[in-house]
């Protein structure tokens, strides 16, 4: 409801955005326009309509091109569900056993190390990242990846790097945030006294870190990765733009500017039901891997 009405109050609608484009003015046409696409009805008339048309499974249709808004929504829904998913994969590998070594040596000269490579993590944006990754790229080898999107039927090998360069500058901030969270919780559980239990036993300091210390500071851990995923699959504009990737946030940009109102909102309840799924999903595997947690009706 908000997107919806937000849209509408913005100044424009996309009539003025053609005849602007157009360069010429024509107050019958307009009507005819305006009139065609029903933005000349009450806002909330036109929520109401929309709401019956989502009800019948009817997406709307785009302004600009002319299609059902979910035939061009749906190709570029799996680029940026791909590249996000390289990003957390990434995350979680850089991210989840520096925070572990870090918290097992804290106050160590490598502990140190980690959290300021974790800082510069955190501080450098994903997009300047992804350039300097070019850059260096163009300098040391003369390659440049391709400018033009690769589809993985066309070329794997392309495709792969196409979403490696910049998974591996998204991946690398993340990894930052989740490097201090599994520090700062592998911490607090390393005072319970159930770890120096097992160590008491002699257990080794192998398996009292991974199968005692972290299985019980995962929860958190597990939190910001499905909040981080959401995050990405709304919050890759610039990156998806500077490695010219035909993702969801980039053309949810494009939409706005061309004030696209049905695509607009496919993409934004799109975005919705990823971030509610992610959640949900969180919560699924809360009580899967602690048992202790039991939801009451």
């Amino acid at each position: 409801m908000a997107i919806f009405v937000l849209m509408r109050l913005a100044p424009g609608d996309i009539v003025d955005v053609l005849f602007t484009a157009g360069g010429y003015v024509s107050e019958a046409d307009r009507r005819v326009i305006t009139h065609e696409l029903g933005l000349d009805r009450p806002v909330w008339l036109q929520y109401v309509q929309w709401l019956g048309d989502i009800a019948r499974g009817d997406l709307g249709k785009s302004y600009r091109y002319d299609l059902p808004a979910w035939q061009i929504v749906k190709p570029l829904i799996p680029v940026t569900v791909e590249l996000a998913a390289i990003a957390i994969v990434v995350a979680v590998l850089l991210g989840v056993p520096a925070g572990v070594i870090s918290a097992v040596r804290q106050d160590t000269s490598l502990d140190y190390g980690l959290r300021l490579v974790s800082l510069a993590g955190l501080s450098m944006p994903s997009f300047w990242l992804g350039m300097v990754i070019i850059l260096a790229l163009v300098s040391w080898t003369g390659w440049i990846p391709p400018v033009t999107y690769v589809s993985v039927r066309e070329n794997f090998p392309i495709h792969l790097v196409q979403f490696l360069l910049p998974g591996l500058a998204v991946g690398y901030r993340s990894s930052a945030l989740l490097m201090r969270i599994t520090r700062s919780t592998v911490l607090d559980v390393m005072r319970e006294d159930y770890i120096r239990t097992a160590e008491a036993k002699g257990q080794s300091g192998r398996v009292v870190i991974w199968r005692h210390a972290l299985a019980n500071a995962i929860l958190p851990i597990i939190t910001v990765i499905g909040i981080e995923f959401a995050f990405l699959i709304g919050g890759l504009v610039v990156t998806e733009t500077v490695f010219n990737l035909p993702g969801v946030a980039r053309f949810l940009v494009q939409a706005i500017l061309w004030r696209d109102y049905p695509v607009v909102q496919n993409l934004v309840m799109f975005i919705a039901v990823v971030v509610i799924a992610s959640n949900l999903l969180v919560d699924l595997l809360y009580a899967w891997l602690d048992p202790r947690i039991r939801y009451a009706d």
